[in-house]
């Protein structure tokens, strides 16, 4: 059984990184105002918090199963307080620093409407920080798994997708936001 636990715990890491790339993706374009006929605004907000739900259900199998396997020494403590796991402290502690930010992310949004917009936006932006140090902690496990060259493969992708998404983003503006910054209103 310990050997399920431990491809399940695998799994659904991965998935729980597939499906948070697609969230800090959707959340550039949609910060961006990004939107088609077929993608209104709407409907990839709704994606969006559903992927980041979806995210959430994932990451927390990929804890659960990982600490319940047993074949490495985590503990539940470990799950949230950096370097102290007794397996691979530095990429363990990783992990948690990004489950930490994560739990901002998620506290805040769940009080979104209790709270200045300007504070909520603030903490949201930890998104941007978490995803990068999650996936440094899955780089940072993938020597140890038999299936290393598909995972370098697939954190490459999920890095070339969010960088792809932060340059449409960043990189180039929309007629409509153009006007406005241009507007003589504006000045």
């Amino acid at each position: 059984m310990s050997s399920a636990l431990w491809y399940f715990s695998r799994a659904t890491g991965i998935v729980s990184l597939v499906f948070s790339t697609a969230v800090v993706v959707l959340g550039f374009l949609n910060s961006g105002r990004f939107a088609t006929r077929r993608w209104p605004r709407f409907a990839l907000a709704d994606l969006h918090r559903n992927l980041a739900l979806a995210s959430l259900v994932f990451l927390g199998a990929h804890i659960i199963f990982a600490v319940v396997d047993g074949y490495v020494d985590l503990s539940w403590i470990a799950v949230v307080v950096p370097f102290v796991s007794g397996y691979e402290p530095f990429w363990i502690g990783i992990g948690a620093v990004a489950v930490d930010l994560l739990l901002a992310i998620v506290v805040t949004s769940l009080l979104r409407t209790h709270l200045p917009p300007r504070l909520w936006r603030a903490v949201h932006w930890l998104a941007y920080l978490c995803w990068p140090v999650a996936l440094a902690h899955s780089i940072g496990l993938v020597a140890s798994d038999s299936a290393r060259p598909l995972l370098i493969a697939l954190d490459i992708a999920c890095l070339i997708a969010v960088l792809a998404a932060a340059s449409v983003r960043f990189g180039s503006t929309s007629p409509d936001t153009e006007a406005r910054r241009l507007s003589p209103l504006r000045r």
